[in-house]
């Protein structure tokens, strides 16, 4: 080990600091230090910093909406057009041209655990983990798939971990014996980190002998696939088209074969799942056009004139929520990775990040006192040519996990509610009705509800007709398909006069 060289790179960069306790530390601690200071490319993590604290300008002259002939909408799509969209998804599943693509490096720090999202349990009557619930959504899927054409495709699942996830992630599959999928279709990645800088530009000490890193953010993912090789064993298994989506989202259609199938009748490359956004100051970011390319355009980049614009029809000018839930074609990403992946940027994240202090103490911030840096998953549609957006229903499709339970939004509990209330619509929807203790039928929009259909029953409301049309049910209610992992006694039905 050449200190006094590596002491001499640090002091030319300004971050000396970080061998203020080289004199106290083990051997093995110096070896350790030592080498993950070398590996660093001090200038290049100093330019990501000066980009990332360069002050966001507003970009109301530079947008546009997005141009009608690339978008199209569950709500106003006719029945027979979506049959057609989902026969080609399932046509695509059934061949094995379909992956999935989890975006879990992130840590829960908002949730307040120490554990990856997707082990979290929101409180379901069934206790299953978000991780569980897409698990058995691809299961479906590929079920649906086989009856619609006879072809018992897999659907692989490609999951991008971190350092802080990856471990916890990879044991809690193996104990669940992989939620019932074959271990050999799922396929662990773990993204790249970068170390977390204070506000002036200083690398943070974890302890005296360990840098603070974090995830490079979910757009990561591009370097990520190709340290891996995730592209080509993806190409080795004949897939074609990929669904990318966050692990936090309890509504999330995993391989959507309506989605599929609308982006391949565009011919896109690239797509976008969007809700309607209603409320101008919602903190979500915009699918629009930015100087003319497809772009997401964070709330804060956006005056409150341009976010309060309105249609003719009264909806927001700007009204393409983007929830985190793409598709890209295998193309695209080759694209993307061979010669596109270096021209995106870094984006500031601003985080209350523990430290080690000058007397070699762990300091935990009550508030932000450091920046990680991060690129974003959505900074590659600027680069697509056949672009394609499906606004999807919110209550449907979108209710991410964020916060700790104590906030306003995107806590436990509204997952918990919008995954039971959505399965209680389903049952009205398929002809079933629920009493109260006395025979008398409950309300339709009685709130909160405890309804839950396991997704090896259903996947989006389908196939719920012949089970509890003409039937009347009492609270709470449980379906479970026969084969279910955690199988549980059936609630009474009781059939219609």
């Amino acid at each position: 080990m050449d200190i006094e060289k590596l002491r001499e790179k640090l002091g030319k960069h300004g971050q000396e600091h970080l061998l203020q306790f080289w004199s106290e530390l083990s051997e093995a601690d110096r070896q350790h230090l030592y080498t993950e200071l070398e590996a660093m490319d001090y200038e290049k993590i100093l330019r990501y910093f000066d980009v990332c604290m360069t002050p966001v300008e507003k970009v109301d002259d530079r947008l546009e909406p997005l141009p009608g002939n690339v978008c199209g909408s569950v709500a106003t799509t006719e029945a027979e057009i979506l049959q057609k969209y989902e026969t080609e998804g399932l046509k695509q599943i059934g061949d094995g041209k379909v992956c999935v693509l989890l975006l879990a490096g992130g840590q829960g720090t908002r949730l307040g655990v120490t554990y990856p999202k997707g082990m979290y349990n929101v409180g379901l009557p069934s206790k299953k983990t978000l991780y569980q619930l897409q698990a058995e959504r691809i299961m479906k899927v590929q079920s649906m798939a086989q009856v619609s054409t006879g072809k018992s495709g897999t659907v692989m699942w490609y999951i991008m971990t971190s350092e802080h996830t990856q471990d916890a992630t990879l044991e809690f599959f193996k104990s669940h014996n992989y939620f019932g999928l074959d271990a050999a279709n799922i396929v662990f990645f773990e993204q790249n980190t970068l170390p977390a800088m204070t506000m002036d530009g200083k690398v943070i000490l974890e302890t005296k002998s360990r840098l603070s890193r974090a995830p490079d953010g979910n757009g990561g993912l591009y370097k990520a696939l190709e340290d891996n090789h995730i592209l080509e064993d993806m190409n080795q298994r004949g897939i074609e088209f990929i669904h990318v989506y966050c692990v936090d989202n309890i509504l999330v259609r995993m391989a959507d074969p309506v989605f599929i199938g609308f982006c391949i009748a565009k011919g896109a490359n690239c797509g976008a799942k969007v809700v309607e956004k209603t409320d101008p100051n919602e903190p979500v970011g915009v699918v629009c056009l930015l100087d003319g390319k497809y772009s997401v355009v964070e709330y804060s980049e956006i005056s409150a004139s341009t976010a309060e614009k309105r249609q003719t029809d009264g909806k927001l000018a700007f009204n393409a929520g983007g929830i985190a839930n793409h598709f890209f074609t295998l193309d695209f990403l080759k694209l993307i990775v061979s010669e596109k992946e270096d021209q995106l940027i870094h984006h500031v994240a601003k985080k209350k990040i523990p430290f080690c202090n000058s007397k070699g103490e762990l300091v935990k911030p009550t508030q932000p006192n450091g920046v990680k840096m991060e690129k974003f998953v959505f900074d590659v549609f600027q680069f697509s040519d056949a672009f394609a957006v499906w606004e999807v229903k919110r209550e449907d499709e979108f209710s991410p996990l964020k916060n700790a339970d104590g906030a306003a939004v995107d806590t436990p509990t509204t997952s918990q509610l919008a995954l039971l209330n959505l399965h209680y619509r389903w049952i009205l929807e398929a002809g079933g009705k629920f009493i109260n203790e006395d025979g008398s039928l409950l309300a339709r929009d009685v709130k909160p509800v405890e309804c839950e259909i396991s997704s090896l029953l259903s996947y989006a409301g389908e196939g719920l007709d012949e089970l509890v049309k003409g039937k009347l049910f009492k609270l709470p209610l449980i379906l479970e398909a026969s084969d279910d992992a955690n199988c549980r006694h059936m609630t009474e039905l009781l059939t219609l006069d």
